[in-house]
Formats: C-alpha cells, sequence, structure tokens
C-alpha cells in the first residue's frame, strides 16, 4: 500500500500530465463529446479528433489502474478529482457495444474505479445529467457567438 506521500506524488504527477497542451486539447474537446450510440463514438475515433478520444479514453483507464492495483490510495484519488467520473458518465452509454466490438476488457479499470464510489449510480446519473446541461449551453453559446 503506498504511503499519503506516495500517492500524492503520483496523484500530482497525474495532474501535470493533464496540463501538457495536447492533453488540454484532448480534455477540451471532452468537454463536447457526447456519443449516444456505438456509431457516434466509432465515427469520433475516426474523425482528426480521434487521437483525442483515444488520449482521454487511454489517460483515465490507466490513471483507474494504478488506482485498482494500489499504486495510488482510493480514497485520495477519489477526493482529488471527478474528470474520470465526468468521462465514464459520457462513454457508458455506449460501453457495452465497444466491448463486443473491440474487446472485452475496454476500460475496464475506469469503470471498476467509477463504480467503487459510494451510491455510484447516483453520482453518475447526477454527472450526466450536469453533461447534458452544459453540452447543450455550449452549443447555445456558439450558435450566438
Amino acid at each position: 500500500m503506498p504511503t499519503p506521500f506516495e500517492s500524492a506524488q503520483l496523484i500530482l504527477t497525474l495532474y501535470e500530465q493533464r496540463r501538457e497542451e495536447t492533453m488540454r486539447k484532448a480534455r477540451d474537446f471532452w468537454a463536447t463529446f457526447d456519443p449516444q450510440t456505438p456509431d457516434e463514438f466509432m465515427a469520433a475515433m475516426m474523425s482528426p479528433q480521434g487521437a483525442y478520444v483515444r488520449q482521454v479514453l487511454s489517460y483515465w483507464d490507466m490513471a483507474a489502474s494504478l488506482v485498482e492495483n494500489g499504486a495510488i490510495d482510493r480514497k485520495m484519488f477519489q477526493d482529488s478529482t471527478s474528470e474520470y467520473l465526468v468521462v465514464f458518465t459520457k462513454i457508458e452509454p455506449v460501453l457495452a457495444a465497444i466491448r463486443a466490438g473491440y474487446t472485452p476488457t475496454f476500460l475496464q479499470h475506469l469503470e471498476k474505479l467509477t463504480l467503487s464510489l459510494p451510491d455510484a449510480r447516483k453520482q453518475i446519473d447526477e454527472m450526466s445529467a450536469r453533461m447534458k446541461k452544459l453540452i447543450e449551453v455550449r452549443k447555445a453559446a456558439a450558435t450566438t457567438a
């Protein structure tokens, strides 16, 4: 089990990686990315932003793997960020289909970590509602700009 200091160091390293320029662009893309069908997800994967989709998903699954394998304290990680919950919430509607067509283990660490949250289903549903409102606001702002 990592010490609190070791967990904090890894969490801060993950935070620094999120500030990298390409990762920032990928995270910005995810602010409006909202795949509702496997076809929408695959269209995004094949688009010029496909690298952003892969980067964000692989980043958060990797971070979740560090938690799931004991390199980072679960509570400290969950207390320090909710972005992984946002990512899981957006991908969950199409996850089963992606796994069926891609690989059965796709995002297993991210899913396990997210579902380990207290009241996970409630948190996922609440985050989904917030993300839908945010996307609507961003779309409205984009049409008036």
